[in-house]
């Protein structure tokens, strides 16, 4: 049979077993390089969405955050920018989207795997948190310089730090003459009635205000170190100026905004960016708010431009931010800087110039600030906000909580959270907070101390909340309300954050007699601000409304989604 085989030209069996091995061996060598291809490029994928990652490899689009003061502007330079149409060196057309975000959430995402490749907080400080807190989640040998999450970055605007005051009250303080941050304690300790605060250090402008504090307690305009701002003469310095704060904030923006709406009545003073004095005397038709640079000095808000160092960030995005960094810096858009009321970063452009906005007429002196600080090192940085706790005005706050048969079910579950969240936010050990719980009736009340000694407790009685019966909102008001004054605690800020998700229908004590009680309260007894959240659409905002206002609080609205973070935002309040 083989003969026959070999005389007809067939294969002989040998032959055939290696051919066939040999296909065999090159489809396995095949199937291994496929493997390891694909290891190489990630976990075994559809064809489709192999597609998409080759997009996202030269993905354009340019992700930005940014914080909210400057939206306006923002939105109009990227929009030019984004007219513009540029392409990359492969083709795909450059775009730059833009996300709101509060800076302290930027450093958080940015952390993590944020959904933005570039940011633009308010100021240089927040990119040095960054880096400072992304270095320390490293795994670094010893002489190794760690990676670093933020790349380039660049300043396209600035604005000084300034303490805004209505005109009157800026010249009772004696200005046009310089005012400094001893005018302020000394009005503010001589006069009950005067109302002046700074954002929580959360924020640029209060912790670079707070900054500002700790460089004039330690007699220094540059160099500030961890020594001077831990020594004990600058501890009381800083305590004497901020225990005359009527209370903290979330931020600038918001109390510009209030500022606007509520006017003379509001505060006296406040610290903000000078950019946002222009903007509200632009806006206002009253009273006008002039800016205060301290005597002391003061430090800027610089607005950087950074880009952010992922692994998923693309060259094109890479590109793209290059070119959005060059259009920013460019004469054009510099000059649409200053219309806006900050500080161009090029020096070439005049700031009194006859079209630029930084006049008299809107509160601001081109020609200030005359004394410039030195922004200290990141880790002199954190120093200060931590022993801030120790040196800022201290709260007695009172949590007033609906458990009302309306509450039942995922309502009450989102509000234990979003307690929970207020109390996390909380830091100090000497703060003071108590909790009034009232349904039909006032059920349950924790008084008064500090949390060092009752978080736990605190804690506990949130997680042990049930809701049942009518909604005597009033009345767990009006128990909070009386327990502060009794305690007459005018070293402390004393306020009130209250919650309802429904409306009023059980209270002994009838809305005008308790608005009645609260003005005249705040007026002879002790100052409490009331907060008060409408816990979804059912909530009874009208009552919400004339009790915060008596108090010269505010009304926020919140749902089951936003209830956290409405808490959270309060906090800082405190």
């Amino acid at each position: 049979m083989s003969r026959q085989r070999e005389k007809q030209g067939g294969v002989p069996p040998a032959a055939t077993y290696t051919i066939i091995g040999g296909a065999l061996a090159l489809l396995l060598c095949c199937a291994l390089a496929a493997i390891a291809w694909n290891g190489l490029r990630g976990p075994l994928a559809p064809l489709a969405q192999q597609a998409d990652n080759t997009v996202g490899f030269r993905n354009a689009t340019l992700t930005l955050a940014y914080s909210p003061e400057k939206g306006q502007m923002l939105q109009i330079l990227v929009d030019q920018f984004n007219r513009q149409n540029l392409r990359t060196a492969d083709g795909q057309a450059m775009q730059v989207k833009l996300v709101e975000m509060n800076p302290e959430d930027m450093v958080s995402a940015a952390l993590e795997d944020p959904t933005f490749q570039a940011l633009t907080p308010d100021s240089m400080l927040w990119l040095d948190q960054l880096d400072r807190q992304w270095a320390l989640r490293q795994q670094v040998e010893a002489g190794q310089i760690a990676p670093r999450r933020v790349g380039e970055a660049t300043r396209y605007a600035v604005s000084p730090i300034v303490i805004a005051a209505w005109e009157t009250v800026a010249r009772d303080l004696g200005w046009p003459q310089p005012v400094g941050w001893n005018t302020i304690q000394k009005r503010a300790a001589d006069d009950a009635s005067f109302k002046w605060n700074h954002a929580s250090t959360g924020h640029a402008s209060g912790l670079l205000a707070t900054l500002a504090e700790f460089y004039a307690g330690a007699g220094k305009t540059r160099g500030l170190t961890a020594d001077d701002a831990t020594a004990q003469t600058t501890l009381d310095y800083v305590r004497n100026i901020e225990r005359t704060v009527k209370y903290y904030g979330e931020g600038e923006l918001t109390v510009i905004e209030r500022a606007q709406k509520e006017g003379r009545s509001f505060l006296d003073a406040f610290v903000v960016q000078e950019q946002l004095v222009v903007r509200f005397n632009r806006d206002q038709r009253g009273e006008k708010l002039v800016a205060l640079y301290p005597t002391e000095g003061t430090l800027w808000a610089d607005h950087p431009l950074a880009l952010l160092e992922l692994p998923s960030l693309s060259a094109n995005q890479r590109r793209t931010y290059q070119a959005l960094r060059e259009f920013l810096l460019n004469a054009d858009s510099q000059k649409l800087v200053l219309s806006y009321g900050y500080r161009p970063a090029d020096l070439s452009i005049a700031l009194d110039s006859a079209d630029s906005p930084l006049t008299v007429t809107n509160g601001v002196d081109p020609k200030q600030p005359q004394t410039t600080l030195q922004m200290p090192p990141a880790a002199v940085v954190e120093v200060v906000q931590n022993v801030w706790y120790y040196t800022k005005r201290l709260t007695n706050v009172f949590l007033v909580v609906d458990t009302s048969g309306s509450m039942r079910g995922d309502k009450l579950d989102a509000a234990k959270t979003a307690l929970g969240a207020f109390l996390a936010q909380i830091k100090g050990s000497q703060e003071r907070v108590g909790l009034v719980e009232f349904s039909g009736q006032v059920n349950n009340v924790i008084e008064l101390e500090e949390l060092g000694r009752t978080r736990d407790t605190l804690d506990s009685a949130i997680a042990a909340l049930n809701a049942n019966g009518d909604t005597a909102l009033l009345d767990g008001v009006r128990t909070a309300y009386q327990r502060l004054q009794e305690r007459g605690d005018k070293e402390r800020i004393n306020a009130i954050v209250a919650m309802t998700d429904g409306r009023e229908n059980a209270s002994s004590v009838s809305l005008n007699t308790l608005v009645r009680e609260i003005q005249r309260g705040n007026q002879t007894g002790v100052p409490v601000v009331i907060f008060c959240i409408a816990y979804g659409s059912d909530a009874d905002y009208d009552t919400l409304r004339a009790v915060a206002d008596a108090s010269g609080g505010q009304v926020r609205e919140g749902t089951e989604q936003t209830i956290r973070e409405l808490y959270k935002l309060l906090s800082s309040y405190f």
